[in-house]
């Protein structure tokens, strides 16, 4: 079981970060800077880009654990037929 927690922490974090990232490099192409001096529109922009990044990574990330474990249960339920 510790083993399932760690993959899913790890995966959690991949697609938190994942997304995150993204979301930084969208804004950089917006030529909006999370880092600017100040809390401007550009910069509160940025901020926002790289939350909804993150987020949306690590929902990818959950389907993506639920879609294996989906496919896990599938193969033993098959295995145990045989």
């Amino acid at each position: 079981m510790s083993r399932n927690l760690l993959v899913e922490g790890l995966s959690d974090a991949m697609g938190f970060v994942g997304g995150a990232l993204i979301g930084f490099w969208v804004g950089r192409l917006l030529d909006w800077n999370i880092f600017a001096s100040g809390y401007g529109n550009d910069s509160i922009g940025g901020i926002v880009l790289v939350g909804l990044g993150g987020g949306l990574g690590l929902q990818v990330a959950r389907r993506w654990q639920a879609a294996q474990q989906a496919k896990a249960k599938t193969l033993n339920e098959e295995s145990d037929e045989v």
